[in-house]
């Protein structure tokens, strides 16, 4: 069972401990489970957003110390919603490797999905902070009328808006993207979904209007994505137009050049794994479970950014001395 498993992997190199014992092994029960329905990755993807979605309602509920058994009894239901919506995109992921059902929307849809789930999370914890804020006054010595809390609400939103989209996004963003160069010189085109923006862009050129609109708002929002993805690795870009300038096409790259790339890669994968779904959520599930929700925007924005600079820092470095001995 345990090889069958790792098989469902993408690779042991960009496994994350966590997901190794719990994550892959439940997911894969699930991706046996949807095979034997005959049930399409992106479905299950699908799923995962949805449910994944609707722990947001939980979530927005206070914990014990606010609302008694009954908040953390609503707090308890949005872990277990938000770690089944996991789950679920591990699963789709095990089972499009596992039936070959790779599709370009499953792998944009799989990038969209913990977009989809914290964004109404992030608002639910607005809407918390606006009816349980009575510590956070009683710390700061404010008064609690409802002027200062539409004050203190505006002001964590504006906080929340930062977190969500100039560094969850981008954190996450740029965690994928380095898994995926990795994969890449691990296991060549085949075996990684590094995608570049112009590809993206000619796709999305090349695709009519009509009868596929919502196909096109999808590749229009992938072409942003990898678009982001390469503004920030301005020396991986670099190095790998040196790759195709020399050797003419990317499947000529020496073994020698990607056994390299891969020794400098190997040590950072276990940083892109914290900066995606695991220590995120925890970090959550703590935050929530002690009625301190705003904690949890703390840590993403000020431990997760300056973890995010370290990664990016390094991997750009690593770039440039390997670009210099092309």
């Amino acid at each position: 069972m345990k090889e069958e498993i790792k098989s469902t992997y993408k690779s042991n190199d960009t496994e994350e401990w966590l997901d190794r014992v719990w994550t892959r092994p439940i997911g894969y029960q699930w991706a046996l489970f949807f095979k034997r329905l005959d049930i399409h990755p992106n479905t299950v993807t699908i799923l995962s957003m949805i449910i994944g979605a609707s722990s947001a309602f939980f979530f927005a509920h206070g914990s014990y110390r606010t609302e008694g058994w009954v908040g953390l009894g609503y707090n308890l239901i949005a872990i277990l919603l938000l770690a089944w919506a996991n789950f679920y995109d591990s699963a789709d992921g095990q089972l499009a490797r596992m039936t070959g059902k790779k599709t370009r929307l499953g792998r944009i849809l799989d990038g969209a999905a913990s977009e989809v789930w914290f964004i109404p999370i992030y608002l639910g914890l607005v809407y918390r902070l606006y009816q349980h804020h009575d510590l956070e006054f009683r710390v700061l010595g404010i008064a609690d009328n409802p002027q200062n809390t539409l004050i203190l609400t505006g002001i964590f939103f504006a906080v929340v808006l930062y977190s969500g989209f100039g560094c969850h996004s981008r954190q996450c963003g740029l965690a994928d993207y380095y898994r995926q160069i990795h994969l890449f010189f691990l296991k060549g085109e085949a075996g990684s979904e590094l995608d570049n923006s112009a590809q993206q862009k000619q796709i999305y050129d090349n695709t009519p209007w009509e009868g596929n609109f919502l196909w096109k708002a999808f590749l229009k929002t992938y072409v942003g994505y990898t678009r982001k993805q390469e503004a920030q690795t301005p020396n991986f870009q670099r190095m790998m137009a040196g790759l195709r300038a020399k050797y003419g096409s990317t499947e000529h790259i020496p073994q020698a050049f990607r056994d390299q790339f891969r020794a400098r890669s190997l040590p950072l994968m276990k940083w892109t794994n914290i900066l995606t779904f695991n220590t995120r959520a925890i970090v959550l599930y703590i935050s929530c479970l002690a009625d301190l929700p705003w904690f949890y925007f703390f840590f993403e924005i000020v431990v997760m950014g300056l973890l995010c600079q370290y990664m990016r820092r390094a991997h750009e470095r690593s770039c440039k001395e390997l670009a210099e001995g092309i």
